[in-house]
């Protein structure tokens, strides 16, 4: 970039934020990620004391309660995390005159019907979580004209607890392991997301009239959680790593608190038409998660 600028990337720990820290960004650009003790994303004083002490050219909010099952008991850290938080980062954002990116997720259907869900499909969240999620993008959208809500799912990585290192740590213990088979999704990579992320805000620095509203990234192509937790062994046998055997389950066999829905699949015609974001298919990032994993294990 012509000059040097600052980016707010929040939620810094989590596995979309530590891969935006870690993506070569363009010379010039600088992320800023700071810790909670520093900004408190739910306090309104906090946010407007960190923007005034921060210039920055942009933000990047993929923090957020991902405690899907928690959630339901607590209601109010939820919305804390995932309504309020962006609603006030809108604001901070608008008053700056600067672009928000904020990271949603597909909980805000309710995963009836076939096919891949476009932007546009009705919502109706199942439960807590997607219903703060939803209310989190309205916040962001009514609050920040200059503002892209990316939705994703099913997201995997090398950085904290996800469903992958869940699958590669029980395989460990167990030489079957039972998984639902009747949940279809996108399994998605952090770092591929950030990507993602990256591309969308350095268009919108540079371009005032960059295209706004809401997409959908995932990984090209679609699984059941069966489906991918049998490639997630299949490619650390490779390696000579954690393998099990999946036996396919219902939903029904495994209840959870929160409900789940039925149907992840998300376009992404509209994010690859408006920003040239192509994704690559998801078989292929589990492959790359799973040979980092396989390479740190081994590591002297």
């Amino acid at each position: 970039m012509a000059e040097s600028v600052a980016i707010l990337v929040t939620g810094g720990a989590g596995q979309v934020g530590a891969e935006l820290q870690a993506y070569a960004w363009p010379a010039g650009v600088k992320v800023l990620a700071p810790a909670r003790s520093e900004l408190d994303l739910t306090n309104a004083a906090s946010v407007a004391a960190w923007f005034s002490a921060h210039p920055v050219a942009a933000v990047i909010n993929p923090a957020a309660y991902t405690a899907v099952d928690r959630a339901e008991t607590e209601v109010g850290a939820a919305f804390a995390a995932n309504a309020l938080a962006p609603a006030l980062l809108a604001e901070a954002t608008k008053a700056a005159g600067v672009p928000l990116v904020h990271v949603s997720t597909d909980y805000v259907f309710d995963g009836q019907g076939d096919g891949f869900n476009a932007e546009d499909a009705p919502v109706a969240p199942l439960g807590v979580y997607g219903a703060s999620k939803l209310a989190g993008e309205l916040a962001v959208r009514s609050g920040n004209p200059r503002s892209v809500v990316v939705r994703t799912a099913w997201v995997l990585s090398v950085h904290r607890a996800n469903f992958l290192k869940t699958m590669l740590r029980l395989a460990g213990d167990r030489d079957r392991i039972s998984v639902v088979a009747d949940q279809f999704g996108c399994p998605t990579s952090a770092r591929d997301i950030a990507r993602a992320l990256a591309t969308i805000t350095l268009r919108m620095i540079a371009d005032p009239a960059a295209a706004t509203g809401v997409y959908h990234f995932v990984n090209a192509g679609e699984t059941s959680w069966s489906g991918l937790a049998q490639e997630i062994f299949a490619q650390s046998a490779r390696h000579g790593g954690a393998f099990a055997e999946v036996t396919p389950i219902t939903t029904a066999d495994y209840p959870t608190p929160a409900r789940r829905p039925a149907n992840s699949r998300l376009s992404t015609t509209k994010i690859t038409a408006d920003y040239g974001v192509v994704p690559r298919p998801w078989r292929d990032a589990v492959a790359e998660i799973v040979e980092e994993l396989s390479n740190r294990s081994v590591a002297p």
